[in-house]
């Protein structure tokens, strides 16, 4: 699929009538201070957008601003290797973008643009944009940073659905390039090219796609992670050996096995289950495997519990 390019027109999906017009988003609000919330708030911020992080109390903000801060040197490090002085300008220029707060209601009252990334629970999502519905102004845009959720059910919400769509980005947001654009079939074509122009005022590669389980990268992601358990499982491989034989073999940067410690065998195990419950995929492709559900079940959950499939350096440590 191509990029798309700023307010590209994309006929293949259908469009809401709306009176609502394209805007230039300027202030954005992100709603979750972990690894994807805070990611998503240092790229904003690294590219001139006002930025407010939110979240339910100050250690949990404390928490996102590490991650941003260490991103941040890393970042500083690799555009001036040799300028100490241009490092430290860089990074006060960008924390100077970010606000946060532990008040919706008043992080929302200026926002062009909201994006959640809070727990992957429908409900939660539900009772947080019913709630943002309120306060917000009538212009502001909302999104949702869900991976494996339908956009159009957390729309329900609200009473904005032509201005609700979904903003998936990767791990880790400023390093991966890809957003995933989703919108439903009640999201204006104003909006959707509201939401293209913020991604590539970003920096980043949106691509549009719609409202379907996994979108596209996991759509095509999971059932190839699910199949290899199930190789290991058969006792026709080893994890190693298959992860090895993907990225020697088919040139993929992380095995299957790796990318699962990577993103958490918890978030894998949600995500199959709830598609299976769903009922829209091919049930074989979301099959249980017993090997996946007993390493869950014993707390080995990957990288961010020092133990998945591969044991880790303490908690989110390297292998």
């Amino acid at each position: 699929m191509r990029p798309l390019t700023s307010l590209t027109k994309t006929s293949a999906f259908s469009t809401s009538s709306s009176s609502y017009a394209p805007i230039n988003v300027k202030n954005i609000t992100v709603f979750g201070s972990g690894l994807m919330g805070a990611g998503i708030v240092q790229v904003a911020a690294q590219n001139a957008f006002n930025v407010t992080m939110v979240d339910l109390n100050t250690e949990a903000l404390k928490k996102g601003q590490d991650i941003i801060n260490s991103s941040l040197k890393r970042v500083a490090k690799k555009q001036f290797p040799d300028d100490a002085e241009k490092q430290k300008e860089y990074i006060d220029k960008t924390l100077a973008q970010i606000k946060t707060s532990t008040d919706s209601e008043a992080a929302s009252k200026d926002a062009d643009l909201i994006i959640e990334a809070i727990v992957e629970n429908l409900k939660t999502k539900q009772q947080l944009f019913a709630m943002l519905d309120k306060v917000a102004p009538e212009h502001t845009l909302f999104c949702s940073n869900t991976s494996s959720l339908p956009i159009a059910d957390i729309a329900k919400a609200t009473k904005r659905s032509d201005r609700f769509g979904g903003l998936h980005f990767f791990n880790p947001v400023p390093q991966m390039k890809l957003v995933e654009v989703i919108r439903t079939e009640s999201t204006s074509q104003d909006s959707f090219d509201s939401l293209v122009d913020v991604c590539n005022r970003m920096k980043k590669t949106p691509v549009s796609c719609k409202d379907t389980p996994g979108f596209i990268v996991n759509r095509l992601l999971v059932p190839y992670m699910m199949e290899s358990l199930r190789i290991v499982e058969r006792g026709e491989a080893t994890p190693q050996d298959v992860d090895i034989a993907m990225k020697l073999g088919a040139g993929f940067p992380m095995g299957p096995f790796e990318l699962a410690d990577f993103v958490g065998l918890d978030t894998m195990k949600f995500i199959v289950d709830g598609w299976r419950k769903d009922g829209k995929i091919d049930a074989n492709l979301v099959a249980p495997v017993k090997l996946l559900d007993d390493l869950v079940a014993q707390g080995h959950l990957g990288r961010k519990s020092g133990k998945g499939f591969y044991p880790y350096q303490g908690v989110g440590g390297k292998q």
